[in-house]
């Protein structure tokens, strides 16, 4: 019997659905939620995080209320296909439009995220003692979770949980605006969110996005953090890119011996590793992926463009050296595989121009190292660089059954 008992555990825990995860981004007026829908998918994720709410030194606040709560959608816009009401009081805009989207998709849960790259610079002072992160906690509860916009309007009932996006405690990210503190104080302010949550609703998520750069990650309190969140998201991208003077992958799984010496050891298996080293559960850590490339030019034709000298950043409709998924699948570059890294890259000879990023059978490829590690599953930013289609989402969808 007792055999039979753990045969059961295993076979559920092999079963059990791994996570989905997608950032949705606010500043993106050309993706709306309705396209979230469209693509197909809001029928795949499991998690959507909404990017971003804006911390401020005493509590939270709106990134952009145009786009989150006012701007109104018409029929042919909406997710539902009716036009956002004009009552004084009507939450319109990517808020009410997410309502449906859940209601539509009724498993789908969507997280605020707070902080990301712009956004983190205020993270450090409010964490700063008890009663800061405790008024900051409770303003980012109100406004997010108990849903309290002001002026009669309520989004209660929209976001399942919040997400902490703090680009770095202790350390650079945008802007130099860190304490020596910060590690220490990151997870305190987590386990303040973790008490004020819980009072409101044991079931509301909390969630946090953590870099997978060694010089980053190795400041935090891993073994410390992971009790007081549900997921650890590791931003498993941006490993390299075009402010470095040589092309490489940006979000490679594992490393190539013959890499650039002074860039070497950023690769998504190192971070796993130390990660699970480090104490954090399996189960709880989800693998970023990218939705979209870096790019390098004037670089020579040796190895295919790769490990090779550039002048800079390439051109992009996105900004020097980033450039979508949707757009560099049509690039029409040849393309290659690195097998040791396990990473994809496409380069034009004739334009000196190489991009890294993944297609579908690199995160086939990162879908099956989820697998093989028993993590938790997947994140990605984000989807608006995904296609028409939801290519991505889709196969990671399906690449993690």
């Amino acid at each position: 019997m007792k055999w039979c008992a753990l045969l059961f555990v295993f076979a559920m825990a092999a079963n059990a659905q791994r996570v989905n995860m997608a950032y949705f981004y606010n500043g993106d007026d050309a993706y709306s939620p309705k396209n979230v829908a469209t693509s197909g998918a809001a029928a795949r994720l499991t998690h959507l995080m909404y990017a971003f709410g804006k911390p401020t030194a005493s509590g939270c606040a709106l990134s952009d209320a145009e786009a989150d709560y006012k701007k109104p959608y018409d029929a042919a816009a909406s997710v539902d296909g009716k036009a956002d009401s004009a009552e004084p009081h009507a939450v319109r805009g990517n808020f009410g439009q997410l309502l449906k989207l859940k209601a539509a998709y009724p498993r789908l849960k969507v997280l605020i995220s707070l902080g990301g790259w712009t956004l983190s610079s205020h993270f450090s002072e409010a964490a700063a003692s008890a009663a800061s992160r405790e008024a900051f906690v409770a303003s980012c509860v109100g406004l997010f979770i108990k849903g309290d916009l002001g002026h009669g309007m309520s989004i209660a009932g929209l976001f399942d949980g919040i997400d902490i996006d703090w680009e770095y405690p202790g350390a650079c990210g945008n802007t130099c605006a860190f304490s020596a503190a910060d590690p220490r104080n990151f997870t305190l302010l987590l386990a303040e969110f973790r008490r004020q949550l819980d009072a409101v609703d044991k079931r509301t998520l909390l969630t946090v996005a953590t870099a997978a750069g060694h010089d980053q990650y190795s400041l935090l309190e891993l073994n410390a953090i992971h009790p007081y969140v549900n997921y650890i998201n590791l931003m498993a991208y941006d490993l390299h890119g075009p402010s470095e003077k040589t092309t490489n992958h940006h979000a490679a799984l594992y490393a190539n011996p013959v890499e650039p010496a002074d860039s070497a050891g950023r690769n998504i298996d190192r971070a796993v590793t130390d990660y699970l080293a480090a104490g954090v559960p399996p189960a709880k850590l989800v693998m970023g992926v990218p939705f979209y490339g870096r790019g390098w030019k004037g670089v020579a034709s040796a190895n295919n463009g790769l490990f090779q000298h550039a002048s800079g950043a390439a051109k992009s409709s996105g900004g020097p050296g980033f450039e979508s998924f949707r757009v560099l699948k049509n690039l029409g570059y040849p393309g290659f595989r690195d097998p040791l890294a396990q990473a994809f890259w496409v380069y034009s000879a004739a334009d000196g121009v190489f991009w890294s990023y993944d297609d579908a059978a690199s995160l086939v490829n990162k879908a099956n190292y989820i697998k093989s590690k028993g993590l938790a599953g997947v994140m990605s930013w984000e989807l608006s660089n995904d296609d028409d289609a939801a290519t991505l989402v889709t196969t990671l969808a399906d690449s993690l059954r």
